[in-house]
């Protein structure tokens, strides 16, 4: 394995674990330097003299030629969030890869998580391929699939995947390194589709939509951006929600003994955990109520 380099892209976690695994990072790029490892990873990497940089910019031609006099074998890319230049693509023999939070070639882009939670998938995975021009277009390497719990939200996914996708890293930098080199199978383009950074038509709650739709749309957001909707002249993130049995009409919202609920197409949504406007504080049950003035108190009705 000694001849066997890598050139890694970015969080320090990634990093660490190939290096504890045997492997040489020839020269790490960390996307991320915030995260959890920095502090070990550049005392690892301050041993075998290896450079570290935090947040570099890729096209820089200095940075280029230092990268190739590393000698890398491959091109590691682990949570970089920005596209490889062919430069630094073409650099190692073996060329580059990536680990995408999605079953590609479903839910290319930035935020497959948001998308695979806010379209209902009940399924999703990650997915080592290798980098080329376009953005996670590359021939898949290899997968691991998960089981979506209906119960979690964006930073629960998130945290579900985080397990696979390093074992996946792994794995597969690890078979590069045996000379066992993954089959690579192309993309099917008929199957694929878009997940960009959502917006604020996305993340924008309709209350015309049926629950499940907007319950959805809620664990997708959720705990940041957050969905929101316009009450009178304030804006308010729901950051949790449950479905109520209560009938009530789009949008109408009413104060009840389960908490504050609003109205859907089909019937409606318990307001658990919200943010007025800008502000930092968060309420919870019942204190709901006290961000939606104006609404009809049903409490105690039957």
């Amino acid at each position: 394995m000694d001849a066997f380099r890598i050139v890694y892209l970015g969080i320090p976690l990634g990093a660490l674990a190939l290096s504890h695994d045997g492997l040489c990072i020839a020269a790490a790029c960390i996307s991320r330097p915030e995260f959890p490892g920095m502090r070990r990873l550049r005392a690892a990497l301050a041993r075998s003299s290896a450079p570290l940089f935090a947040r570099p910019d890729l096209a820089d031609a200095d940075l280029q030629r230092l990268l190739r006099s590393s000698k890398p074998s491959l091109i590691v890319s682990y949570f970089w969030h920005r596209s490889v230049p062919a430069e630094i693509r073409s650099m190692a023999p073996l060329g580059a890869i990536g680990v995408h939070p999605s079953l590609l070639p479903r839910h290319r882009g930035a935020d497959p998580i948001f998308w695979a939670l806010r379209q209902g998938d009940e399924t999703t995975g990650v997915t080592a391929h290798a980098l080329d021009d376009g953005y996670d277009t590359g021939p898949v390497l290899a997968t691991r699939s998960l089981a979506i719990d209906e119960g979690w939200n964006a930073h629960a996914l998130a945290q579900a995947l985080d397990r696979p996708a390093l074992a996946l890293l792994r794995d597969v930098c690890g078979r590069f390194a045996s000379g066992q080199r993954p089959a690579a199978h192309p993309q099917d383009e008929a199957l694929a589709t878009s997940a960009p950074e959502p917006t604020e038509e996305d993340l924008e709650i309709r209350w015309a939509l049926p629950a499940d739709q907007i319950l959805r749309l809620v664990r997708a957001a959720a705990p940041a951006p957050g969905a929101f909707s316009q009450y009178r002249d304030r804006t308010l993130t729901v950051l949790a929600a449950t479905r109520s049995t209560v009938r009530l009409d789009p949008g109408d919202a009413a104060i009840l003994d389960e908490g504050v609920v609003v109205g859907t197409a089909d019937q409606a949504v318990r307001l658990d955990l919200v943010r007025l406007d800008d502000e930092d504080e968060l309420l919870r049950g019942p204190a709901v109520a006290s961000a939606l003035p104006g609404a009809s108190d049903l409490r105690g009705r039957s």
